[in-house]
């Protein structure tokens, strides 16, 4: 359908969708998509300006395929040509907030796919005999950082493989540069943009119903909103002056709603014909420097996440306008009242609740003038929380700007976008108590890396053990891929190679921590290691060494004694006792925990034949030149970093006795592994590897030895052995198995 059709569908009596009141040509167009029909494209590409309503389009247009809300519909009295079929409802995975990755993780689940690689999904989709229809709203929202850019990666990764699959019906909300590349690499026969802003898509009678709806919902007293001629008259004029842009006219309305005086439809110079006219109109309507009502809704603007808590609001003002803002703020939250939202909560029309929100903002202030308080904020604002809040577990106020299009239209018109951020970084730095990441705001630590990002600092933040450990993963994950791999540090590199480790496991801050001590270990950065165990995590374990070494088919535990009975050497020069009487390749019995050591911690590692230091292991006779030897031996010291030049024949094993009276035990699957206290069945330490694990042991003393594919770590268990529970009576073995749910191999 065209826009002329779009009049004689309006005037045919049919009624409007109750939610989007118009667009019915883009809703034939769409309803034909979704049917198939004959001619439609099987990708269609909705875009527009920031504002235009896409979001709002397809919302609505997701109702009509959603059986549920099919029901709350009047489907009937509605433009045939604009309703799809009853069908089932198409897989939705919104881009908001999510990497490409992540993305692909939904549409693989939601498929009930085994692949996780775009091009391993859509084969496996391609292979499908009957077609799948998938919608992929607010791309322009993807990614945790904004600065990194994500939805240009949905696009590459997720979007473009997706339409070329021909077994997919595509249709995805994108912004218009990525729009016109993802059309470009299909026939055109197969895909067609929708651009809201193409007078093909006009609907000017809608805009004006969407108008009048929004001041009908105005307070009673106003004549522009109890009159029905007034509000008519008010409503084209609007309409005509926003040209099609839906948050334009928006804004107007709530401007209004809080000062209709000097306003009316004969002087369309009162009324806005931008985002940009609609902040600055409201400003001087409310006696107020429109410099000064940007400058205050700037912090808001840069703001990551889900919001910005209400008590970092003043010292980001501050920093961005670079003077003290909080008489600003105190005195102008109505002049900000109509560009705000609670970060999280049900919609409701903002036009109703304008008034109340200016209210609840007056009520704010105090929360965004004095960093101390956290004020109540009435009807206007939900209460939002991070769960672990830096305040004492206190639920913690986010606020946001209306719609992403009023941050862009701030953020473009700084003079130093670069250097804003920059100051917004050091303020958020400072907010840090004593430096203590423990301590700061969630959004400090989750969202400085974002901050630091936009501003190219970056690389210079990344230093720092416990902000890695503290910070979101996904988030932090997304910043330093946006950074080149050449510009960042050895730690970065660490983090970036752990990061989807921490994002996979969904680990908390401390275990975050352990996984991290262990790969700065693992990369030769001890030091990093070592701070990690001076900022107060419970950490459950000590990395001691690391040694990459392919193809170790499995590992032990054991003590070097020497054949001639002497001391054994340690890298420090001390030395041990062998025992009176001790065989070569015999066990080591238990002795008193006081007694001097007798022999040298090492660990063992059966390794491919011809690996560099190794020593063939001996046949069951001693006799390796029977070519039944299967693999080399290395040795390697416990407790420290070096290997052992010793024969294979003089390291013991522990005993069973030894083995029996450890303080721990055991178990590892394919790629995870789990300690627990032998005393009372607690488990003390969770590993779970990037890589799988080939074999682990677990000394008497608790040292933990895992080889992978990548290859060797050796781990100090920290944790204490535990007291004794009194186990009920039971038959059979002694508790060599593993705690309730563990499986795999047991020590």
């Amino acid at each position: 359908m065209s826009a002329s059709d779009e009049g004689i569908a309006g005037a045919s009596g049919y009624a409007p969708h109750p939610y989007i009141g118009g667009r019915t040509s883009v809703l034939s167009a769409l309803a034909a998509w979704r049917m198939r029909w004959p001619g439609a494209p099987r990708v269609i590409v909705l875009t527009g300006s920031p504002g235009s309503g896409r979001s709002r389009l397809l919302t609505g247009f997701l109702m009509l395929c959603d059986p549920r809300f099919r029901k709350q519909l009047p489907l009937d009295a509605m433009d045939p040509t604009t309703v799809p079929p009853d069908l089932p409802a198409p897989a939705v995975p919104s881009a908001q907030g999510r990497t490409a990755a992540q993305l692909l993780g939904l549409l693989a689940d939601h498929f009930e796919l085994g692949a996780a690689r775009s091009e391993d999904i859509c084969t496996e989709l391609a292979a499908r005999e009957e077609p799948v229809t998938i919608v992929v709203p607010d791309v322009d929202r993807a990614g945790p950082v904004r600065a990194a850019d994500e939805p240009a990666r949905v696009v590459r990764d997720v979007l473009k493989p997706l339409a070329a699959t021909t077994t997919v019906q595509l249709l995805a909300e994108v912004p218009r540069g990525p729009a016109a590349e993802l059309a470009a690499a299909l026939p055109s026969s197969q895909v067609r943009i929708i651009d809201l802003d193409d007078p093909e898509w006009a609907d000017p009678d809608g805009l004006v119903r969407h108008a009048e709806a929004a001041l009908t919902l105005g307070p009673p007293e106003l004549p522009f909103c109890a009159d029905p001629s007034a509000r008519r008259a008010l409503a084209e004029a609007l309409a005509h002056r926003a040209d099609g842009n839906r948050l334009t006219l928006q804004l107007a309305v709530q401007s209004l709603i809080l000062r209709p005086e000097g306003v009316g439809p004969a002087d369309l110079s009162t009324l806005p014909g931008s985002i940009g006219e609609a902040l600055d109109l409201h400003a001087r309507r409310m006696g107020a420097d429109p410099q000064t009502l940007r400058l205050m809704l700037a912090p808001l603007a840069f703001a990551e996440g889900a919001g910005l808590p209400v008590q970092l609001w003043g010292a980001l003002a501050d920093a961005v306008a670079g003077r003290d803002m909080s008489r600003d703020l105190a005195d102008g939250m109505r002049l900000a009242a109509p560009f705000l939202q609670p970060a999280e909560g049900a919609e409701r029309d903002q036009a109703t609740e304008t008034a109340a929100r200016a209210q609840a903002a007056d009520e704010t202030t105090g929360g965004a003038a004095d960093a101390s308080a956290d004020g109540g904020t009435g009807r206007a604002t939900d209460r939002a929380t991070d769960g672990d809040t830096a305040d004492g577990g206190r639920s913690r106020t986010l606020l946001r700007l209306l719609h992403p299009g009023i941050a862009e239209e701030i953020r473009a018109g700084l003079p130093d976008v670069q250097g804003a951020q920059t100051r917004i970084a050091m303020a958020l730095l400072d907010a840090v108590p004593q430096q203590d990441w423990s301590r700061a705001d969630p959004y400090i630590r989750d969202h400085l890396a974002a901050h630091t990002l936009d501003a190219g600092l970056l690389p210079q933040l990344l230093t720092d053990p416990g902000l890695f450990a503290h910070a979101d993963p996904v988030a932090m994950r997304a910043a330093i891929e946006a950074v080149p791999l050449d510009r960042l540090g050895a730690p970065a590199r660490t983090y970036l190679r752990t990061a989807p480790l921490l994002t996979r496991s969904q680990a908390p801050a401390g275990l975050r921590a352990a996984f991290l001590e262990s790969a700065f270990v693992e990369d030769g950065l001890a030091p990093y290691a070592e701070a990690l165990h001076r900022l107060g995590f419970p950490l459950p374990w000590r990395t001691l060494w690391s040694v990459p070494l392919a193809g170790v088919r499995a590992v032990t535990t054991g003590a070097l004694w020497p054949a001639d009975g002497a001391p054994a050497a340690a890298p420090d020069g001390t030395t041990a006792t062998a025992a009176p009487g001790a065989e070569a390749l015999g066990d080591i019995a238990p002795g008193p925990a006081s007694a001097a050591p007798t022999s040298r911690p090492v660990a063992t590692f059966i390794v491919p034949e011809g690996t560099p230091g190794s020593r063939t292991v001996p046949g069951p006779d001693g006799d390796a030149s029977d070519g039944k030897a299967t693999g080399a031996l290395l040795v390697h010291d416990l407790l420290r970093p070096g290997y052992v030049d010793a024969d294979p024949a003089q390291v013991r094993r522990p005993s069973e006795e030894a083995r029996a009276a450890a303080p721990f035990g055991f178990s590892h699957g394919p790629d995870s592994l789990r300690v627990w206290a032998r005393a009372n069945r607690k488990e003390v330490a969770t590993l779970i590897s990037d890589t799988p694990i080939t074999d682990a042991a677990l000394s008497p003393d608790g040292v933990l030895v895992v080889a992978t594919e990548r290859g060797v770590t050796a781990r100090q268990i920290l944790a204490a052995p535990g007291a004794p529970t009194v186990p009920a009576q039971r038959t059979g073995a002694a508790d060599s198995a593993a705690p309730d749910g563990l499986g795999g191999h047991h020590s």
